[in-house]
């Protein structure tokens, strides 16, 4: 036992060091220069020119613990580059690059001596070890963000959805157009708070560019709807400039998304107004049995009848009834409402990422359609706006578990993608849709 807490100690104190001596040069060289300084640390195993560095990290690599210290400590050292550049566009572009570095391990160790050998032949082993965790997976995706992110800073933000839009690119190409996946897909349970901050910061901007994109785009159309009925459609085209569609929706199924979510698409009402009526009467004194039937009819309303009378509101009762029987008779309160809406995105998403069954999803798409099935979700995150991380959550193990699948081959998922940012953006954004909901 004292012997593994001495191997632990030894080894934070040795990582602690490498992070140090990173910390220093990077803020003395160019991304160029350090790109090529962490190759020959990581990957040009003895020919690091710093002999302490390269001592530190052989005995890291010859510990008994390194299958498990080595992937937090190349993690951390690439992330100590990613947060020094991503606040720099001109530097973003080096992100990708060093990512690339772990697709060129070499297949055989450098010829050296046997000591050093036997410690490149390690450092080999656990840097392409590193490439299958899910550490590695996320700084894959975070690359591609960023990647887009300096395709939009030298473009105008003009080519992404074209560059992302063919059906052989894979599905995990599209993270840059997800916002609500990135605390999810781009950091994980070991980030730092460096970390979160970074992927927070890239969200944020993201995600006023989305909003911006929609917003042009909504008061183009709307223009040009209020020209023609004063010119002809060829004098409307010369005096309004054309605004791309940012989304990967069609035209029309990105003005009917619009305006049902923005709209009065539910009896008269807007979702925000129906489930602004459903948070006062859950106010009212209930018991939790009485909270349910309440919740089962606020959610079957938003079903076409002939689909839910087949099997969905029997299946959608019964999970219902399944979530904390023992509670039923107890007061209603906000620990049971998030649990039990927690638990029905389970049920209509998916469950969970080790198993991630979504029959009843894929169900719910082709049956009631994608917007349909989007509103569904949104009246819930409506209601209960502390599931809404929980419901990003679920689309996360979704495109986490279909990420190398050709866009073509899960456009059912593409859509219901799309619309949720839509949705989001309508409903929890800054989006001014006065003009368009008239």
């Amino acid at each position: 036992m004292d012997t593994v807490v001495d191997h632990k100690m030894s080894v934070s104190a040795q990582q602690q060091a490498i992070y140090d001596h990173l910390l220093y040069w990077i803020e003395r060289e160019s991304p160029e220069q350090m790109i090529q300084r962490f190759r020959m640390l990581f990957l040009d195993a003895g020919r690091y020119p710093d002999v302490e560095i390269a001592n530190a990290l052989s005995s890291i690599t010859a510990s008994p613990l390194a299958h498990e210290t080595f992937p937090h400590l190349l993690n951390r050292c690439c992330h100590i580059l990613i947060n020094r550049w991503q606040s720099r566009p001109q530097f973003q572009l080096s992100i990708p690059l060093l990512i690339e570095l772990f697709e060129t391990v070499p297949d055989a160790p450098t010829r050296v001596s046997y000591r050093r050998s036997l410690s490149a032949s390690r450092l080999q082993v656990l840097v392409k070890n590193f490439r299958q965790t899910h550490q590695y997976a996320t700084l894959r995706r975070l690359a591609q963000v960023l990647s887009q992110s300096v395709d939009d800073y030298c473009t105008g933000g003009t080519t992404s959805t074209q560059q992302l839009s063919g059906d052989r690119h894979a599905l995990g190409k599209l993270i840059p157009r997800y916002p609500y996946l990135y605390r999810h897909c781009l950091l994980d349970d070991r980030s730092t708070q460096e970390q979160q901050n970074t992927v927070q910061l890239i969200q944020t901007k993201a995600q006023q560019k989305l909003e911006l994109d929609l917003s042009r785009y909504v008061t183009y159309h709307v223009r040009r709807s209020q020209l023609q009925r004063q010119c002809s459609p060829e004098q409307a085209r010369r005096l309004i400039q054309p605004v791309a569609n940012p989304t990967l929706l069609n035209d029309r199924n990105l003005h009917q998304a619009i305006r049902h979510y923005s709209g009065k698409a539910i009896g008269g009402r807007s979702y925000r107004d129906v489930a602004h009526r459903f948070v006062v009467h859950t106010r009212q004194p209930q018991t939790y049995a009485s909270f349910k039937d309440n919740l089962y009819q606020y959610i079957v309303t938003g079903v076409d009848p002939a689909y839910g009378q087949r099997q969905f509101n029997k299946q959608l009762h019964k999970q219902l009834e399944l979530i904390l029987p023992d509670s039923a008779s107890k007061p209603v309160n906000d620990f049971l409402i998030v649990r039990t809406c927690s638990q029905l995105l389970n049920f209509l998403v998916v469950d969970n990422a080790k198993s991630p069954q979504h029959f009843v999803f894929i169900d719910l798409v082709t049956n009631l359609g994608p917007i349909l099935t989007t509103g569904l979700l949104l009246r819930i995150v409506l209601f209960c706006g502390k599931v809404r991380p929980y419901l990003e959550r679920r689309f996360s193990i979704l495109f986490n578990h279909y990420e190398y699948s050709e866009r073509g081959a899960v456009q059912w998922l593409v859509n219901a993608l799309e619309l949720l940012n839509v949705a989001f953006v309508t409903n929890f954004g800054n989006l001014d849709l006065s003009l368009i909901k008239k």
